[in-house]
């Protein structure tokens, strides 16, 4: 792996994971573009995400800490039997709402998992999942003004985001596009919304990284140097940091459907070239 296409896949990588625009989906159109194995970069890919987790880490790391520290709260109050006093307790009840969102996602991996997988090398299928994520950020674009915060928000409502974001596993169905078009769709204020967005992303990119890593590890860098890799993941990083910054002021301007005309184009491109190629 050159320089170049290190850094590329890190570009990639920051800035899709968070803009609505699928960042397996532009990952995979790469590896295939660029003639690269997925197993040969599988550690790379793992030490990507860990870039894009990062960052999230660094934007929200205030509400990261003030839900840790209700974790422990939380467990106090269950040991002296006071229950969780979820009305009570928005924090407590934002960290339960995401381990509900969570629990479907990781159902759908690992029930369909190999299927979607498959999917990573016909990019056909991913042109068409790019058009579908378009779609979904058109409606998302022209649905009203929500009003549920964390204080009304209910079981529902999580466990609907959770499998809409256990579907976007399939590659060039957006992650973050997905599950802010159901986040909106069940009337989540916007500000809220993109918030909820991404903290859930947290144990999503998290258990995709630990549930990788060892396959990574076996597969090591496919021959590429650790320069190039050190530097992909520092874009990877740096990318991901102002595609947050820049996602939060876009849902709250109702700028989405800019990604959608991009997404309808790529996927029309992906699908005119395939044609030819296989004349």
């Amino acid at each position: 792996m050159t320089y170049l296409q290190a850094v590329i896949l890190g570009l990639v990588q920051g800035l899709a994971e968070f803009l609505p625009i699928s960042s397996s989906g532009h990952l995979a159109l790469l590896e295939h573009f660029f003639g690269i194995k997925e197993d040969a970069v599988l550690l790379y890919a793992v030490l990507l995400h860990f870039g894009t987790l990062i960052a999230v880490f660094v934007c929200f790391w205030k509400d990261i800490v003030e839900l840790v520290k209700e974790l422990f709260v939380t467990i106090g109050d269950l040991v002296k039997g006071r229950g969780l006093r979820l009305d009570e307790r928005p924090v407590r009840k934002l960290g339960v709402m995401i381990i509900i969102s969570c629990i479907p996602t990781a159902i759908i991996g690992f029930v369909f998992g190999d299927v979607f997988e498959g999917m990573y090398s016909k990019p056909i299928i991913i042109a068409c999942m790019f058009v579908i994520t378009g779609i979904m950020l058109i409606i998302a674009e022209n649905i009203g003004t929500g009003h549920r915060t964390i204080e009304n928000m209910n079981v529902r409502n999580a466990l609907f985001i959770g499998i809409v974001q256990g579907i976007a596993i399939i590659p060039g169905i957006s992650r973050s596009g997905s599950t802010l078009f159901s986040s909106l769709l069940v009337q989540l204020d916007r500000k809220f919304a993109v918030k909820y967005v991404f903290l859930i992303s947290i144990p999503t990119i998290l258990g995709s990284v630990i549930l990788e890593l060892p396959d990574g590890i076996k597969s090591g860098l496919g021959g590429a140097s650790l320069g190039p890799v050190i530097v992909g993941v520092i874009v990877s990083f740096l990318c991901g940091l102002f595609a947050i910054k820049i996602m939060l002021r876009i849902v709250q301007n109702r700028k989405l459907k800019y990604f959608s005309y991009y997404l309808f184009v790529l996927a029309a491109a992906v699908i005119i070239i395939n044609i030819f190629a296989f004349k």
